[in-house]
């Protein structure tokens, strides 16, 4: 339970080497875990209703489907989300529009469990389909919509995975070519995708910022290879270039924010990007630790819904877990690999001290190299930092978009 590098103890403590109990079944992870968010509407739950969702489980606890990567778990969420869309397309056919987006968004919060935590089968496939086309809908009636558009993944190469690149953008009322606004380039999570993240792009519009919403290799739609680490600077590249090229961008203040596995993409693209972002935030990223063996035997069993490994595993396109126990930490290590040795832009970097999924040695352990970075730790959250993490990114954002010239 040490750090390998350093022979310290690792700050999460004893809780390092214990299997979180809401691994133990489906009823665990409902009444331990689960079951409070939802009743909230609170992440992975937000823009659901409790009522939605409590049926559901009761019938998956009832059944003994216990896997969320499996299509018996998904199927039992399919029903109540095509019966909420119907519901909301009557709605609107009868002029209901705040009803009917309500509605919309409900259905992408069970959609969004549904595929949880990780579309490996063809039947989540279908899940993720269906959330982006309710999504799609729901912001339809937005007061300011949500571009769904796929550009030309210029700087990709023939070992990619695809040639476009799907993007979500939101520009704030009067962007233009004249008017170009500050953008944020939000990189999602392992499971959290692209119709996901209405709170943070109202949050942007909000500060007269756009967005540009993309997920990253080896998650959803995204055409980059999983397998190559370089594969997310071409990525990049293609989405500044074409950003550049609309003109409706002021590219001279545009931030990424990487959340949990893109927390490693925002500090990788820090560095390899430097000279195009004002700053990037890298929240709940694991950087180097993460990689290892000797923390992700352990860290499998920690705070994800299900083990984590089989989702981890196909997200950096590995053949098998040992395989990617074996080879992790020297293909994707930011240290390894030297990325961390470039001069940075600058540098958030943000989480809980006892993330389980994430070490948080691996954000202290990006102060030692490289340009200086900033940090906001929160002692005793567990992985992002939540609930209050937020409330340190969003001011830390205005102050870098304000101290460009």
């Amino acid at each position: 339970m040490t750090d390998p590098r350093t022979g310290s103890r690792w700050i999460l403590g004893d809780k390092f080497d214990q299997v979180y109990p809401h691994l133990e079944s489906i009823n665990a992870l409902w009444k331990s875990k689960w079951e409070f968010p939802a009743s909230r509407s609170l992440y992975p739950f937000h823009n659901g209703k409790y009522e939605d969702f409590a049926p559901i489980f009761e019938t998956l606890m009832k059944k003994g489907i216990h896997d969320g990567y499996s299509t018996e778990y998904t199927a039992e969420f399919l029903p109540t989300c095509e019966d909420l869309v119907k519901k909301a397309d009557a709605a609107v056919a009868e002029g209901k529009k705040e009803e009917g987006k309500e509605l919309y968004l409900r259905a992408c919060a069970v959609y969004r469990i549904a595929r949880f935590p990780y579309i490996n089968s063809k039947l989540k496939e279908e899940a993720y389909s269906a959330q982006k086309k309710a999504y799609m809908k729901a912001s339809a009636l937005f007061e300011i919509p949500i571009e769904d558009i796929s550009i030309p993944h210029t700087a990709g190469i023939a070992s990619d995975e695809g040639k476009e690149v799907p993007l979500y953008v939101r520009l704030p009322k009067g962007a233009s070519k004249s008017s170009p606004a500050p953008a944020i380039l939000l990189m999602c999570g392992l499971d959290g995708h692209r119709p996901d993240n209405t709170t943070r792009s109202d949050e942007f519009l909000a500060r007269g910022w756009a967005s540009v919403i993309v997920d990253i290799p080896g998650t959803a739609d995204c055409p980059a290879d999983r397998r190559d680490p370089t594969s997310p600077d071409r990525l990049w590249t293609s989405i500044l270039d074409w950003m550049q090229a609309r003109g409706t961008f002021d590219m001279k203040r545009v931030i990424a924010w990487g959340l949990s596995a893109g927390g490693h993409n925002a500090i990788r693209a820090a560095h390899t990007h430097a000279d195009r972002l004002a700053g990037s935030v890298g929240q709940g990223a694991g950087t180097h630790h993460f990689f290892s063996r000797a923390w992700l035997e352990k860290a499998k069993d920690h705070e994800y819904p299900w083990t984590a490994l089989p989702a981890l595993t196909a997200k950096f396109g590995y053949p098998n877990e040992e395989a990617f126990l074996d080879n992790a930490q020297k293909d994707f290590s930011l240290i390894e690999l030297g990325i961390v040795n470039k001069p940075s832009t600058r540098l958030l970097l943000i989480n809980g001290t006892h993330d389980g999924l994430m070490p948080i040695e691996d954000s202290m352990l990006m102060m030692e190299y490289g340009s200086t970075k900033e940090a906001r730790f929160f002692t005793g959250l567990l992985h992002m930092g939540y609930p209050p993490a937020n409330g340190s990114v969003y001011p830390w954002m205005e102050g870098v978009m304000k101290s460009v010239k």
